[in-house]
C-alpha cells in the first residue's frame, strides 16, 4: 500500500482510486460556503472521499453522505471514513446518482457537492475505472443537476467544479431545473494563464451572483494569498 495523502486533521488512503487527490476537489471543499444549518450533506462521485473529509472537518454538526459508483474507490471511501476522527457522522453508499435519486424518497440535503467527472468521450482509455470517474457520461450534466434539483431543501445549496468552457452549459441547465447560480469564482493557475475551472454554487433562490476570481501561484510553488488562505486550515505543508 502507498503512503496516504495527509492532510492537517486527516489522511486518505487512495491506491485503489482511479482518480487520485487534486487540486480541484480540494478547491471544491475549501471554497464552498454553507449554511450553519447545514445538516445534512450529499457528496456525489466521492471517489477517496476527501471532499466529505474536508466538509466534516468544517462544519461539526453536519451528517455526510456520499455516493460512488466504482467499487474500488467506493470501498477506499468507506476505509477513509472509517479512519477518519469524524467517522461516526461519514456513510458512503455504492450506487449510481441515477439510482439513488429515483429510489430515495422524502429525503433532502442541505448541500450536494460534486466533482463531476467532465472529459468527452473521445478521450477515453482502456482502464474502466479512470473512465467511470472522468467521463461525462458517467454522471451526464442533465442527470446531475435533476438529481440534485429533487433532493436538495428549499433553501439548500449544490455546489460544483467544472471546466470553465462548460459555465454557460451548467448555468442553462441548472435553469431549467430551477435552479439559480448564486456564486462562481473562477480558476487560473497563475496571472498569465487562462481561466480553466469554474467553481460553482446554486440554489432555488434568485438573486445577483458573487462572481469572483482565484488565482493559485505567483510562480511555481509560490502562492498567492488568496489561495493560502482557502486551503490552509487542509494543506500539511502550506
Amino acid at each position: 500500500m502507498s503512503a496516504p495523502f495527509q492532510f492537517k486533521q486527516f489522511s486518505v488512503q487512495q491506491d485503489q482510486c482511479a482518480m487520485k487527490v487534486g487540486t480541484d476537489g480540494v478547491l471544491l471543499g475549501a471554497w464552498v460556503q454553507s449554511k450553519d444549518i447545514s445538516n445534512t450533506i450529499l457528496d456525489v462521485g466521492s471517489g477517496t472521499g476527501v471532499i466529505s473529509l474536508m466538509l466534516a472537518q468544517r462544519y461539526s454538526n453536519s451528517e455526510i453522505e456520499a455516493i460512488e459508483i466504482d467499487q474500488n474507490a467506493y470501498q477506499q471511501a468507506v476505509d477513509n471514513f472509517e479512519n477518519a476522527p469524524w467517522a461516526d457522522r461519514l456513510f458512503c453508499f455504492h450506487a449510481s446518482f441515477q439510482e439513488y435519486f429515483q429510489e430515495v424518497e422524502d429525503l433532502t440535503y442541505d448541500l450536494i457537492i460534486s466533482n463531476p467527472p467532465y472529459f468527452s468521450s473521445t478521450q477515453k482509455s482502456n482502464d474502466e475505472s479512470r473512465n467511470t470517474a472522468r467521463f461525462e457520461d458517467a454522471l451526464p450534466f442533465e442527470h446531475l443537476f435533476y438529481g440534485a434539483s429533487k433532493l436538495l431543501s428549499d433553501q439548500g445549496n449544490f455546489a460544483l467544479i467544472i471546466p470553465f468552457d462548460k459555465e454557460k452549459q451548467a448555468v442553462d441547465m441548472a435553469k431549467r431545473m430551477h435552479l439559480h447560480p448564486q456564486r462562481i469564482t473562477r480558476v487560473k493557475g497563475n496571472f498569465e494563464s487562462p481561466i480553466k475551472r469554474s467553481l460553482m454554487q446554486f440554489g432555488f433562490e434568485k438573486r445577483e451572483i458573487d462572481i469572483s476570481e482565484l488565482v493559485i501561484e505567483i510562480s511555481r510553488h509560490k502562492y498567492t494569498d488568496a489561495y493560502l488562505d482557502l486551503v490552509k486550515d487542509f494543506y500539511l505543508k502550506l
